[in-house]
């Protein structure tokens, strides 16, 4: 499997704005610039892109590591906060919140910690990943 997006800039780093598209489009020319990713301006920004990406894959391994060991899921929340330092990426930290049926904290958490180590987007990081997980 491959997936791609792309980012058109024009203009200056801080005068000037991009757009950018995802393969499904669900993106689609959307608009970010310098101050949507250190002031307050309209639009997304790469760490926020990356905090989605992170929340999503670990929530979707999480989910298979639930199932795997036979519990059944109401939900599971994940908030990814997305630490940048100085121009370099230094964490990520996962929040989750979960309502799982029949399971036990203990093995929440350690299902938790598996998925933190081996979702994708975990292992593509090269940055300190902590993950806070509460059971509802």
């Amino acid at each position: 499997m491959k997936r791609n997006a792309t980012a058109v800039w024009n203009g200056s780093l801080k005068e000037g704005a991009g757009k950018l598209t995802t393969q499904s489009t669900t993106l689609e020319n959307t608009q970010y610039s310098f101050k949507s990713r250190f002031e307050e301006g309209v639009g997304t920004n790469p760490e926020e892109l990356v905090a989605a990406a992170h929340s999503g894959c670990f929530t979707m391994q999480l989910s298979a590591y639930i199932t795997e060991d036979g519990f059944e899921i109401e939900s599971i929340e994940t908030k990814c906060d997305i630490d940048l330092v100085d121009g370099t990426v230094i964490s990520s930290h996962l929040t989750v919140s979960a309502k799982i049926q029949g399971i036990s904290d203990d093995v929440f958490q350690q299902l938790v910690t598996k998925a933190e180590k081996n979702c994708p987007i975990s292992k593509l990081l090269n940055a300190a990943i902590s993950t806070t997980a509460t059971l509802q």
